[in-house]
């Protein structure tokens, strides 16, 4: 089973470096996004606004990243996996290539933010760990969605409608955990419990798409 996820994800990442107009399409819809906000903003926005900026920007370059995983299965591709493969065996490989994306583009975000925006952040690594434990919760919901988006006449605009109900309690989870790297103070044990409480929606949001995603592999 490992072994043919394992295929599975070199797969996915064999034609992400075939495809390369996607993923730098993507970078600039990142730099592009961020040096608007530099433009617009005369100073260095303060911490609140940064964090709530940040956050934003992740949501939408999630929903431009990974919108393509499914949607880019053409019928007969699908067919063919179907034949070699099973549904989990997909679906995880699926989740952990689009994690190790996002993640990825997390990364180029936060530093372009810190290079144009300034870093108002008091604890850089822990909001490095924020930023890539965020980037990876968005990713597992937005793939689940992009799953589902595909069996529906392949619209795109599924996902964002969706996602958004569910992505939401995610968002403002990470936005209210990342202000312990701005120098906010949190009852003792506080940031861990938001930390578990957001890798608890992880792992449901795995294990739903473990449980649901054969359904659909079936249609």
């Amino acid at each position: 089973m490992l072994k043919r996820i394992a295929t599975l994800l070199k797969k996915d990442i064999l034609l992400e470096l075939r495809q390369q107009h996607t993923f730098y399409g993507i970078l600039l819809y990142i730099a592009a996004t961020i040096f608007v906000l530099y433009l617009s903003m005369p100073d260095s926005p303060d911490a609140p606004i940064w964090n709530s900026l940040f956050w934003v920007i992740q949501l939408f370059v999630c929903v431009n990243t990974v919108a393509k995983s499914f949607l880019q299965e053409s019928r007969g591709r699908m067919l063919y996996f179907y034949s070699i493969t099973s549904p989990v065996e997909f679906i995880v490989a699926k989740l952990i290539f689009n994690t190790i994306l996002m993640m990825l583009m997390s990364g180029i975000s936060l530093l372009l933010f810190f290079t144009l925006l300034g870093n108002p952040s008091t604890d850089t690594v822990r909001f490095i760990g924020i930023v890539l434990l965020g980037g990876s919760s968005i990713s597992l919901v937005f793939t689940l969605m992009s799953a589902i988006a595909a069996k529906a006449q392949q619209n795109a605009a599924l996902i964002a409608i969706l996602g958004f109900p569910v992505i939401l309690p995610i968002l403002l989870l990470l936005m209210r955990l990342s202000k312990a790297a701005f120098g906010e103070v949190f009852k003792e044990g506080a940031v861990w419990q938001l930390a578990g409480l957001i890798a608890g929606l992880d792992v449901l949001v795995i294990a739903l798409a473990v449980i649901l995603f054969p359904f659909l592999w079936k249609e």
